[in-house]
């Protein structure tokens, strides 16, 4: 179990906090399977630690007995019980807190005794040190070493009030995007551009926001008041537009800025509960259904 904690960790000092232990125990512990199996199960380097051929065979099965002692004890804990356990979720902050957080409040419903922990982040490198259960992200491609399930298209529109719209010029080509206040969404550790496509038309540009956030609620309240255009996800106004209260240009163009497709993601290996294999179905069902609307 120890060397499936390592395998997954990927250093010693990750592993020690995941396990709640000091990483001198558990480098010494480290030491004492290798010396009873009289074999190295690691390469070490400055910043982590790669299993040898033997050390990725016994952490195969050492996933194998984890996974057994995990269904044993919950199979156990429900026994006389209802549904039950904890799940980490890390929801991307605009269609996490615009969309997903009625959905969630469902799934408390239905199911009252699974604690949720939710994090609002779009962020994907820290999955593993958040020791999240469940990612759902936007993006163009899902990263290779997580397990991932197609669950979305996700549309960018460029959109203004209808009081800006009728006060001011809107642009009626992507170049007129740098004429205009923009407000839009904030891509942290990077620069802001927007990718747009038309046929096989594709260009990319960058972005000088007058308005930046990763707040969508008020980016949708700065487009509201007439601010400038926004570039935002379609959802985040979508009503706005039924309504009749933003208005939409370049609709030819599909653009994007964190990517089109949305994702769920989740570790290779890591056992699934009960309750997360519900959340995960009740999570692909939602968004598939939204998406048909």
């Amino acid at each position: 179990m120890l060397l499936v904690d390592i395998v997954e960790a990927g250093n010693l000092s990750l592993a020690a906090r995941n396990l709640k232990m000091s990483r001198a125990n558990v480098s010494y512990r480290l030491r004492q399977i290798e010396h009873a199996t009289g074999m190295q199960l690691f390469r070490r380097t400055t910043r982590r630690i790669e299993p040898t051929e033997v050390g990725l065979r016994l952490y195969a099965h050492g996933r194998r007995i984890r996974d057994e002692v995990l269904a044993a004890q919950e199979s156990v804990n429900l026994l006389g019980r209802g549904l039950h356990g904890t799940v980490r979720l890390s929801l991307p902050t605009g269609f996490g807190e615009v969309v997903m957080s009625a959905w969630l409040l469902d799934f408390k419903r239905l199911y009252p005794d699974i604690a949720l922990d939710v994090l609002f982040d779009n962020r994907v490198d820290d999955l593993l040190r958040q020791e999240v259960d469940v990612a759902v992200r936007v993006m163009a491609e899902p990263p290779e070493q997580l397990v991932a399930i197609d669950l979305a298209r996700v549309r960018y529109v460029a959109c203004a009030s209808t009081g800006y719209a009728d006060a001011q010029a809107m642009p009626t080509s992507l170049d007129e995007l740098y004429t205009v206040p923009l407000i839009t969404s904030k891509v942290e550790g990077r620069e802001q551009r927007i990718s747009a496509s038309r046929g096989g038309e594709r260009h990319d540009l960058a972005l000088r926001p007058a308005l930046a956030s990763e707040n969508f609620r008020f980016l949708r309240e700065a487009v509201l008041a007439g601010l400038g255009v926004g570039v935002v996800p379609d959802y985040v106004v979508r009503q706005d537009i039924a309504d009749g209260r933003v208005v939409t240009v370049l609709d030819d163009w599909r653009l994007s800025i964190y990517g089109t497709r949305m994702f769920l993601l989740r570790m290779p290996g890591r056992y699934e509960t009960l309750a997360v294999r519900t959340l995960i179905d009740f999570i692909i069902e939602r968004t598939r259904a939204w998406a048909a609307e």
